[in-house]
């Protein structure tokens, strides 16, 4: 047994580092795999490789998604609905080598173990490498899943830009791919049994809890606002204080207020939620001039999402009182209204009892980032395993998971593996 978890540990840590094109996790810089990139297509490459050399089949569907699949030696069985698996490959700028890369690996670590312990699937198993799962380049997350899931919508897609003024279209088909064809990437409801998604926890919560693991049972989409406040254009140095109709001085007691109502909201809900002023724009931004325009960029997540629409309402409230107190105008439009994802129970539940009887303590907990699971969730039985990250880092070069925390993740898929795929359930 000793024996065993080295040579994993060991398997895991060359592959990380072949997924990642580097030879040492250690990038200062970060990685930098972009969706519809050569750099992305360059991880998928290396996937196929792998894929091949473990004697998996592996083919790309019209949204550039790849999968591996591991076919029943009774050809009649090929037919059934895969048990799957999968993640992505790609990156934020300047990120992390172990986000959607240490779903990728752990899948293909528990294919291995099968293999060597002999295991003969009923079901085909298969793991797929989503494309385009960030939104680092474009303001679009999780193209790949949504097109596999159905539920993508090409010609509202096809001309956002990235910041060099590249399509998602002109992106897609640099890389040898048709738009014209990506609605066919979806797959029928009978071609999957169930997904489940492995992906660092991004977090410190199993940490905190003193747990090993974690199984989500839903994911937190947000409400985003686009908070637009007018005062009005001055000299700073001829314009009274008494006088001026500053923007900006009116969005920081709004900033302030957003962040200490979600915690208070936090600590007295069943629920967690979290709210986030993200991203500011002032005009005229000039050193001279008093800000007259503020556009506030705005984050709100749970997954209770009466909750969410609570605070949403707050927030509005609390503009009006500025507007009053500031005499400024205010306009706030609400950009995405997303319904949070609930994961299949049963599954979620499996998952959780995997990982007690390998000795694991789990905890059951959300998802506040959004994954492929979520697209996926529409359309099959799907759940989301959450391994530690050092200090809940992510989406940083020193985004970092211990090979102790990943060979976990690979007990578990395999415990899954042959629970769903042993038999004829």
């Amino acid at each position: 047994m000793k024996q065993s978890v080295i040579s994993t540990e060991q398997w895991l840590e060359e592959h990380l580092l072949q997924l990642n094109l580097v030879e040492d996790m250690n990038q200062p810089n970060g990685f930098s795999r972009l969706g519809y990139s050569p750099e992305e297509w360059e991880a998928h490459d290396i996937f196929i490789q792998i894929a091949e050399k473990m004697g998996l089949t592996v083919r790309r569907d019209q949204a550039g998604n790849v999968i591996a699949r591991w076919n029943p030696v009774n050809a009649g069985n090929t037919a059934l609905p895969a048990v799957s698996m999968g993640s992505h490959l790609d990156t934020v700028k300047g990120g992390g080598g172990y986000d959607g890369v240490a779903g990728i690996l752990c899948a293909l670590g528990a294919i291995k173990v099968l293999k060597e312990e002999g295991f003969e699937p009923t079901h085909p198993l298969e793991v797929i490498c989503f494309a385009s799962e960030e939104s680092s380049r474009f303001p679009i997350s999780t193209i790949g899943s949504k097109a596999m899931s159905g539920i993508i919508n090409p010609k509202e897609l096809q001309d956002l830009q990235d910041a060099f003024g590249t399509t998602v279209k002109q992106a897609f088909e640099s890389r040898g791919l048709h738009w014209g064809s990506i609605q066919y990437a979806e797959r029928e409801q009978n071609e999957i049994k169930s997904f489940v998604e492995l992906h660092i926890e991004q977090g410190m919560r199993i940490e905190h809890a003193g747990a090993e693991f974690g199984v989500a049972t839903a994911v937190a989409c947000p409400i985003r606002l686009s908070i637009q406040i007018e005062g009005k254009m001055g000299h700073t140095g001829t314009t009274p204080m008494g006088m001026r109709q500053d923007a900006l001085v009116a969005a920081a007691p709004l900033i302030t207020f957003i962040s200490e109502k979600a915690e208070e909201l936090s600590k007295e809900s069943e629920y967690p939620i979290v709210a986030t002023a993200s991203t500011l724009t002032v005009q005229p931004n000039a050193m001279n001039v008093i800000p007259g325009t503020v556009m506030l960029g705005v984050d709100i997540r749970s997954v209770d999402d009466s909750l969410k629409e609570r605070f949403k309402i707050m927030i509005k409230e609390k503009c009006q009182t500025i507007e009053k107190e500031k005499d400024v105008t205010i306009k706030v439009e609400t950009i995405v209204h997303n319904a949070s994802i609930h994961l299949n129970r049963e599954l979620s539940e499996k998952l959780k009892k995997i990982g007690e009887s390998l000795g694991y303590s789990p905890l059951v907990m959300e998802s506040g980032a959004g994954h492929d699971v979520m697209n996926m969730s529409k359309k099959w039985p799907s759940s989301l395993i959450f391994i530690k990250c050092r200090d809940g880092l992510s989406h940083h070069p020193k985004e970092h998971a211990t090979l102790e925390d990943l060979r976990i993740g690979v007990e578990i898929l395999v415990g899954y593996l042959q629970q769903e795929a042993g038999n004829d359930r």
